[in-house]
């Protein structure tokens, strides 16, 4: 992602994680590590419905491996604010979203230009903060995904060279009984 793994460990241990239970049976505080969760903003469903007009705001790290095209469709949903249509009328509290469907949504737009400043001077449009986000919450949904598929390239080139070396195996050992003519004559008597 751009920071070595000593670097990303520093930001993980930043943040407090109540674990536990201990051998007393009791929650305890920790540092982070890479391989927690992200806690959850609310403490339970009814306060995230309350802090957000009476709709539960969705994990959408599991939007990306789950929904068909996920990352691009969260990508439009985070650009995809506009003003609505002439006629249409939102009720209080929701914006337009020309992605989502049926185009209202509780969520107000959670990307502006010049948001957050980048350390290498990219400009920081909408659209280039919705990037960062989506490819984000891709690595969040599956971190082990590189991982997984290199293992499994290893896996399949052994099993390749395996099957190689016993077609040559067989093709060798048994040619002879393969090429053999046995010939049967009638007998005299």
């Amino acid at each position: 992602m751009g920071y070595s793994d000593n670097v990303i460990k520093a930001f993980a241990a930043e943040g407090i994680i109540i674990d536990g239970p201990n051998d007393e049976g009791e929650m305890f505080e920790r540092p982070g590590i890479l391989t927690d969760a992200f806690p959850s903003p609310y403490p339970n469903e009814e306060a995230g419905r309350y802090a957000n007009g009476g709709a539960l705001p969705p994990d959408l790290s599991v939007y990306t491996t789950a929904k068909h095209e996920g990352v691009d469709y969260i990508f439009a949903l985070l650009t995809g604010y506009r003003e609505p249509p002439a006629g249409m009328e939102l009720r209080s509290g929701l914006y337009y979203n020309t992605y989502y469907p049926g185009g209202a949504i509780a969520m107000p737009p959670p990307l502006s230009d010049g948001a957050v400043e980048y350390e290498d001077g990219t400009p920081a449009t909408a659209s280039q903060m919705a990037k960062d986000v989506v490819q984000f919450l891709a690595w969040a949904s599956e971190p082990t995904h590189d991982e997984r598929k290199i293992l499994g390239l290893k896996g399949l080139s052994g099993f390749l060279l395996g099957a190689a070396i016993s077609g040559a195996w067989m093709r060798f050992m048994w040619i002879g009984y393969k090429t053999r003519r046995i010939d049967f004559t009638k007998a005299h008597l």
